[in-house]
């Protein structure tokens, strides 16, 4: 079993966009009288930031366990997957930099997702030791032999796994 979070160095700049996004935002709606239709522009990004924020904070509380069989998230994301009814992974990986890659300099990030049993559990290479819940995942969607997309498959590659003939 290993057990794996968010930790808080990684949604720092997370939390710094929030922070700068509601004082450009809000700041302006209690600092000053802006015009009736500013202030719905500024209360809707404001709440959209807000929102950011919360979202952050409930990434930081999460924990996901793995064990031999399955996958469990706690906290305001709960889910549980068992390897045997894995229906669904894809990886992807963003790009920070225009035409940059993984293998450029790490400049992006990537997202799992893992569904089954109805349920669906996104992380992202923030998370502790991604690359290893990924490559877990990988070995439960090979032994359910499902179809992999071809984005999919090339960002394993990218993390080290051998694709080869598998799907």
């Amino acid at each position: 079993m290993t057990s794996h979070h968010y930790p808080l160095r990684e949604l720092m700049g997370d939390y710094a966009r929030t922070a700068l996004g509601l004082l450009l935002t809000a700041g302006p709606l209690l600092l000053g009288s802006p015009g009736s239709a500013m202030i719905w522009v500024l209360a809707s990004l404001a709440l959209l930031f807000a929102a950011f924020g919360l979202r952050t904070a409930l990434r930081q509380r999460m924990q996901l366990t793995m064990t031999d069989a399955g996958i469990e998230t706690t906290g305001a994301f709960r889910a549980k997957i068992d390897w045997e009814r894995l229906e669904q992974l894809r990886l992807r990986y963003y790009s920070s930099r225009r035409g940059r890659s993984r293998k450029d300099g790490n400049d992006g990030w990537m997202q799992a997702i893992i569904g089954g049993n109805g349920q669906k559990i996104r992380i992202d290479s923030a998370l502790t030791d991604f690359d290893s819940v990924a490559l877990r995942a990988l070995e439960a969607a090979r032994a359910k032999g499902l179809t992999l997309d071809e984005a999919t498959q090339h960002n394993f590659k990218a993390l080290g796994a051998e694709i080869g003939g598998a799907t």
